[in-house]
């Protein structure tokens, strides 16, 4: 479950509240194009606005609602709160636990490493660290996440600082069975070039068999295939990043057929010109 195309799912809204009909359609649409894991209230799924009950109404209908592995997001800034969503998370059943590092509050690196060694003390989940300095203002060191690497049940990163070098260096220091992944879908290739084994993917809410096999023939030695499908990816991958995510993607659900309500304050619907530039994408790859 930890390698391969791993979906970042937005979460649908209808009257306030989850939109289970919904969700249940991309849950079938994720299966039908092989998605390898889904992870559900992630950034993607607006998991700052979700409420601690609406988080584990996802985690409990994703596990009864669907074969496919489910990561459960459940950090924060609190240390406290992000062990008792996690062991409720792990109550439920979800497969695995992605934990974003602190934000807002700034630890230090020694605080990060507390952080995320308290959280694995207090569960058997596979704990995948969530590194995404441009949202939270702090990045884990290399050598914070090769300490974290020697914790059994800390398996990966999801690494979307942008930086191939810190990459590079997470690879070169870490355990030989800890997972890099990808965090952001323009630097997939490049990420698993350097022993990324996936990606945690914003993309593959609108194409998963597209994301899948990009992945999968890479991972299969076909580099020229994975690049063409790269390529053929990318203009879509900067639509989706016309504006703060998940505004593009859930728009695009949405044009796309899926019955996503709103978005959530603060986040509003696209500007015009961005709606176009995601209608064109979308257009452009036959996804609408």
């Amino acid at each position: 479950m930890f390698t391969g195309s791993i979906v970042a799912l937005a979460t649908p809204f209808k009257n306030g509240g989850i939109n289970y009909e919904t969700l249940k359609k991309l849950f079938e649409f994720h299966k039908k194009n092989g998605t390898d894991a889904i992870l559900l209230s992630g950034t993607t799924g607006e998991s700052p606005t979700l409420s601690l009950d609406e988080k584990i109404g996802l985690f409990s209908f994703g596990k009864k609602n669907t074969e496919i592995p489910i990561i459960a997001g459940t950090g924060n800034y609190n240390t406290k709160e992000t062990i008792e969503l996690t062991k409720k998370a792990e109550e439920i059943g979800v497969d695995a636990a992605l934990v974003i590092t602190p934000y807002y509050n700034k630890p230090t690196q020694n605080g990060l490493y507390a952080h995320f060694k308290k959280i694995a003390e207090n569960t058997r989940l596979p704990i995948i660290v969530y590194n995404v300095p441009g949202r939270t203002g702090v990045s884990i060191s290399p050598e914070i996440v090769a300490e974290l690497s020697r914790i059994p049940n800390i398996v990966g990163i999801k690494e979307a600082s942008g930086s191939l070098k810190q990459c590079f260096e997470i690879k070169k220091k870490t355990e030989k069975d800890f997972i890099l992944l990808s965090g952001d879908d323009a630097l997939t290739i490049p990420i698993m070039s350097i022993g990324g084994k996936g990606v945690i993917s914003v993309s593959a809410n609108i194409v998963p068999e597209m994301v899948r096999e990009m992945v999968q023939v890479y991972l299969s030695g076909d580099l020229d295939k994975a690049m063409e499908l790269h390529y053929k990816l990318l203009p879509l991958t900067d639509a989706m990043f016309v504006e703060t995510n998940p505004i593009p993607v859930k728009t695009a659900l949405g044009l796309i057929g899926f019955d996503m309500g709103p978005l959530r304050l603060p986040l509003v619907e696209p500007g015009e010109k961005s709606l176009e530039t995601i209608m064109n994408e979308l257009k452009k790859i036959g996804a609408m």
